[in-house]
């Protein structure tokens, strides 16, 4: 598993918009090509997706650019890297990994299918309780949530 450039530059162009503070005009296509390193033609292709994906709002004009279409704490981390570049695992994957059959040699009894399952859900049930907010602050803040969701998810599987 790998996370892809798509889902890494576009997760690091909602972030510099919301950390930008200018909520009339935003951030040009330039201005995140140039502050992120990457082209122009690229950047308009992420900031195309998490505007369809109803992340990003682009406002008119010679000094338009994006701006957030909502509150950073409202914008589900999960949601955006599924629109950038998918889930892990979907229901559709068995059907596009059969070999050269018609229909998977595992599809009734799959061990393989159960562990991409596992890891699909325990990455959403991370991602899920992330928002753009959580990732407006500095790393250490980040570090400090991920240790706050595993102590709260430790203490959930102990009152189980």
């Amino acid at each position: 598993m790998k996370i892809t450039a798509q889902e890494e530059y576009g997760l690091r162009i909602l972030i510099r918009i919301a950390k930008c503070g200018d909520e009339k005009s935003g951030l040009s296509i330039p201005q995140l090509s140039e502050a992120e390193g990457l082209t122009p033609h690229y950047v308009a292709k992420l900031t195309r997706q998490l505007r369809l994906g109803g992340f990003l709002k682009s406002t008119p004009g010679q000094k338009g650019g994006y701006i957030l279409s909502r509150p950073t704490s409202e914008i589900n981390i999960n949601q955006v890297l599924k629109t950038l570049g998918g889930a892990l695992f979907n229901k559709e994957f068995c059907a596009t990994h059969i070999g050269a059959l018609n229909l998977c040699t595992n599809s009734v009894d799959c061990s393989a299918r159960s562990l991409w399952k596992i890891i699909q859900y325990t990455v959403d049930q991370v991602l899920d309780k992330m928002t753009l907010a959580d990732l407006c602050g500095r790393e250490e803040s980040v570090i400090k949530l991920h240790a706050l969701l595993a102590a709260q998810e430790s203490l959930d599987s102990k009152t189980v």
